[in-house]
Parts: C-alpha cells; structure tokens; sequence
C-alpha cells in the first residue's frame, strides 16, 4: 500500500506540536522566540499560537519586560486550565488512577484495593471503566476536556491493537482491553475517548524520564517492583520496543537451571527469584504456611519485612540481601547490553531499597563488563506506586504533542484570529 500524501491539514497538525513543544521548553517565551527556535516564519507561528489559544493549549502572559526595540513581545505560556489526560495501572492486587494537566502536573491520584486476578479481565475492564468515570467526574477536573486515557498492564501488550497478548500474573492472554473499554467508556458518556493500552514498565521508563528525579536521563531502564517483573527501556528518550513490541521482559530470563516455578510455568527466572511474592516467602516464611498468597495483603507484607529487616531479623534481612544480588544480575545483563544512565527500580522494591539496593549495586558492579558498570546509577524510584499510571497519563499528553493523538477542537468563543505582526 503506498502512503497517504502529506497534505496540509497534516502538516499544520505537525507545526501545531511543534510550537506546542516550543512553548513548553521555553516558556515564558515570544512567538519571536518559537519562531527562531523551530525555524517556522513569523506569521506562521502567529496563526499557529492563535490555533492553539484557541483550542486552550496556550495563553499569553503578558508582555516581556526585556528591553528590546519595537513592540515588547507578548509572552506565551502553556495553558494548564483546560485539558487532561488518565492513566490507569492494572496490577495484580492494585488498580492506580491518575489525572494530570498539560504541565503533567498531578490533578488527581487515586490508589485503589483490587483482586485483578481473581476479578478476571472483563471485570477488571469495568472496575477500570468505573474509576476513570468517577476520575472524570472529580472537581480537580471540572471544565476540562479530556484528551486520552492510558492503560498499564503487567505483560507482553499489542500496544497498536490494544490488545494483551500474555499478561501470566493476572491470568489473562489475548484480552482486546482497549476495544472494551471502549465500549464501556461510551455506555458512560465519555466517548470518543482515545484509549492506549501499554507494558507497565514502558510507562514506567516514561514518568521516570518526563517528571522523575533522574527526569531527563535519556538512556534509562525502569525495573517494575510488583509481583511481576519487567523492564522499560529508553534509548535517547524513546521506549525500545522490539519488533513486536515486547522488548524488556528482563523477569522471565532464566537465572538458574531448575530453579523456582515462575507464574509464567517456567522455572529459574529471575521474577521468581526477586519478584516481590518470592521476597515475601522467603522473608516472611511464617507467615506462608500454605502456598497461597492473598493478593489483597500485599502491602501490609511488605511493611512486616520492611519492621522485621529494620529490627535486624536474619532471615528477612538475608532474603532481600539475596533477591538485591539477583536484581543486580537482571540489571546487569541490561547494562551489558544497552549501556543505561541509569536503572531504577519502582514499585514494592523502593521501600526494601536499604537491603536490596546495597547488593544489587554490588552485583551490577561485578557483572557488568564497562568499568564501574559504564557509569551507570542504580537508584529506586520517587513516584511510588503510582509510577505506571502516571507515565500513561503523560504519555498521552506526548502523544497529543506529537500528533499522534487528535488536538482538542477550538473551544467555543476561542480567540482564533492571528497576532498581527507578533513578536
């Protein structure tokens, strides 16, 4: 098939993220200044500034107080009032809800108990649903346009079709979770609303390099710390997908020969070995008399290893000084090969990071082949659980940027005329 001919309407759609993404850069900044920035004339940037005033992405500021001859410029900055974007991170004990505004600023965060597993997925499609409309419905925000909702799941995920190929810890393989949402977002009057469904260690790697305090680093990996364990993967600010897109499945490389099962019914993978759930068992041995895990007590699990390890218990602090060593073999095969500024680890590992991050550095040191692990910082997360859903919400604020995701049309009474002879 041959491609669609750019057209105009395509092009201005390109040069309205341009001067967008000019505009968060530089802000507080002139159209002078988008438009040396982004090489677009003038007048140009004028009726593109004007288009996204309108559509309440921009506003002005008031004039610059640099001295200057001519008119002073009007300055422009993001308009942080009118949109916003939800992501959602499914877990398996756990559903996360965020809502942030076109600054990625948090407007809404939600934490909320949930059996995904036991639940099923089309169960957990409407519990997804649910939450996103009372998100929705929140003060935080009233008269906001809703661009994109983003989805988290802990699996291997057909991001294009929306659709979870294997997702073993939640019992779910080729779930069409996207077109269900879909469908139920309509029943609840949210339609159309763009949905994304994604790896949560991908949009994990994204809230790290778009608001974490590594923010930035450009070639990162983001270790996920649940039940499963996966890897996101940035190389210059972009996701290493893979050609089908599962690249990052760092849990389920086989550490061991004959080790212990893993929830994907292989044996010897490193989830198995340093997933939070074999943490907990060998930590907490007591409290395990049978096999089964109550999903649901998760986190108070893991505040008793956290009291345990901090009182010196041998056996809890024995447990996670082992899975830090087996986290620093994963991490330092990701080392070897990709060569990251920086491998941070998210989820349940951040609160156990004083027994686990000593002897994962100290692996990744040992068995990465660059001296001093090519300068590579091992570090745990700032974004708590939360992590995924955030990356997912800013993901799709990047999509909208990018074109990849329609602008939101002019509101009514916007202002579309062009700044004559702007600044």
């Amino acid at each position: 098939m041959r491609a669609r001919p750019t057209g105009f309407h395509d092009v201005r759609e390109t040069n309205l993220g341009v001067v967008l993404r000019a505009v968060r850069t530089l802000a507080p900044c002139s159209r002078a200044a988008v438009a040396a920035a982004t090489g677009l004339n003038k007048t140009t940037v004028s009726s593109l500034v004007a288009d996204l005033i309108a559509r309440g992405l921009l506003r002005e500021t008031g004039e610059s107080a640099e001295r200057r001859v001519g008119r002073p410029g009007v300055m422009l900055a993001l308009d942080d009032l009118t949109i916003a974007a939800i992501g959602v991170e499914v877990n398996v004990d756990y559903l996360s809800v965020v809502a942030v505004d076109l600054l990625e600023r948090d407007l809404v965060t939600r934490h909320i108990a949930f059996d995904a597993r036991s639940a099923g997925p089309d169960a957990c499609a409407r519990r997804i649903a649910a939450a996103v409309e009372s998100v929705a419905a929140d003060p935080a925000l009233r008269r906001r346009s809703l661009i994109g909702l983003s989805v988290a799941v802990p699996g291997l995920v057909d991001s294009p079709a929306g659709v979870v190929t294997r997702a073993p810890n939640l019992a779910w393989r080729g779930t069409p979770l996207r077109a269900r949402l879909e469908e139920l977002l309509e029943r609840g009057g949210l339609a159309p609303l763009p949905v994304l469904v994604d790896n949560d260690a991908n949009l994990g790697a994204v809230a790290e390099y778009r608001g974490g305090h590594l923010a930035s680093t450009g070639d990162l990996v983001y270790i996920t710390g649940e039940v499963g364990i996966g890897a996101g993967v940035l190389m210059n600010g972009e996701l290493l997908r893979g050609s089908a897109g599962f690249a990052g499945e760092i849990g389920h490389v086989r550490m061991v020969e004959d080790g212990p099962e893993c929830g994907c019914g292989r044996h010897g993978c490193l989830e198995a070995l340093a997933g939070i759930e074999a943490i907990l068992r060998a930590a907490l041995p007591d409290r395990f008399p049978g096999s089964a895990l109550t999903r649901a007590d998760l986190a108070d699990l893991v505040d008793t290893a956290v009291e345990r390890a901090d009182s010196g218990d041998p056996v809890a602090v024995d447990a996670l000084e082992t899975a830090g060593a087996w986290l620093g073999r994963g991490a330092a095969t990701l080392v070897n090969l990709v060569n990251p500024g920086a491998v941070v680890l998210g989820g349940y590992f951040v609160p156990l990071a004083p027994w686990l991050l000593p002897s994962c550095r100290a692996a990744v040191r040992e068995l990465a082949f660059a001296p001093e692990a090519g300068g590579c910082l091992v570090e745990t997360s700032a974004l708590g659980l939360s992590a995924a859903a955030r990356g997912g919400a800013v993901a799709m604020v990047d999509a909208m940027e990018s074109g990849r995701l329609p602008l939101p049309p002019p509101r009514a009474g916007g202002v579309a005329a062009a700044d004559e002879g702007a600044s």
